[in-house]
């Protein structure tokens, strides 16, 4: 057996340098003050210029000069907004102009539905799980599986055909529905529906020809969204798998059918990293010009938030123009 040697190795002959020339990643120019104004915009410019902190103030500018220069900015989205209760920031956000499309899954139109029906929606799905009672809200299924048929009897998206029937039955929260409010407005609402993930798929006015057919129009019209995203955004509010799934798709529809869509920003907003918002929303779009970013963050916080700050910085660059 060879013997080891375990004597301490000698420190006396490292090779070193001066601080002050070595090139140092953090600075005290970059340093977070603290702020003493009201003033929204001066809190985040008090912020470091550090890892998220810095890309908020990145997306702040880029949503907020989309906006101003009347690009299109689409939100995808899944049903958490609804029951995070955001529904109000997402529409006054629609009513300023700056959101220009909505995309969302098949459970959206369900607690919306219900918002617009009751002003309350999610049930406790465990506990009505174990009876079999879980979805089986009779009102949300005849109403929703109506709509669609109107849908496919009418020619026209399954967005559009919710919004309209909330207006036309006058439902007594009608202004707290996103779809309601983008139908008034003339603001695109898509909905991308997977057969069998959404409760009034299991009631028997579903009518799965009448589903797909009116899904695959709003998939359509959302490829013609994002046909338009050259220099626009694309957020990305929570939603896991099928937002970033379909987006990835019609990005891929538009450029294949000769769509110059390569600079453009997007966003994705969630309270945890997820494989395909990362890949699908955050990396791979954004490879051949444009730019991702991730936010992590609570989205009934973060999403108020940058929806404040972009308002904020419009106006103050409004009042800096007419000066």
């Amino acid at each position: 057996m060879h013997a080891i040697d375990k004597e301490p190795i000698p420190l006396d002959k490292v090779k070193r340098y001066s601080l002050r020339e070595r090139k140092s990643k953090v600075t005290i120019k970059d340093f977070a003050r603290p702020s003493n104004s009201s003033n929204l915009l001066d809190w985040l410019e008090s912020l470091s210029d550090i890892l998220s902190a810095k890309d908020l103030k990145e997306i702040i500018k880029i949503i907020a000069t989309a906006a101003i220069q009347n690009k299109m900015i689409i939100l995808g989205m899944g049903a958490h907004p609804v029951k995070l209760g955001l529904s109000r920031i997402i529409i006054d956000l629609m009513k300023r102009g700056i959101i220009k499309a909505i995309a969302t899954n098949g459970a959206c139109i369900i607690h919306d539905t219900e918002i617009a029906m009751t002003g309350s929606t999610s049930e406790d799905v465990a506990e009505e799980l174990k009876t079999g009672r879980f979805g089986m809200a009779k009102e949300t299924a005849q109403f929703l599986n109506s709509a669609i048929s109107e849908a496919y009897k009418e020619g026209i998206g399954l967005g559009e055909a919710v919004g309209k029937m909330i207006l036309e039955k006058d439902l007594p929260y009608k202004e707290f529905s996103i779809f309601a409010n983008a139908y008034d407005m003339n603001v695109a609402a898509t909905v991308h529906v997977a057969i069998g993930t959404d409760i009034i798929h299991m009631h028997p006015e579903s009518d799965p020809a009448a589903i797909g057919a009116a899904s695959h129009r709003d998939f359509r019209i959302f490829a013609k969204l994002v046909s338009q995203l050259e220099q626009g955004v694309f957020i990305n509010l929570g939603s896991a798998v099928i937002i970033p799934e379909v987006f990835l798709k019609a990005l891929s529809l538009v450029r294949n059918l000769g769509y110059n869509v390569y600079r453009f920003t997007t966003i994705n907003l969630d309270f945890n990293r997820q494989y395909r918002a990362l890949t699908n929303v955050v990396e791979r779009p954004t490879m051949h010009g444009g730019r991702g970013f991730y936010i992590i963050g609570h989205n009934e916080i973060t999403f108020p938030l940058i929806a404040a700050l972009v308002i904020e910085y419009i106006s103050r660059r409004a009042k800096d123009a007419n000066i």
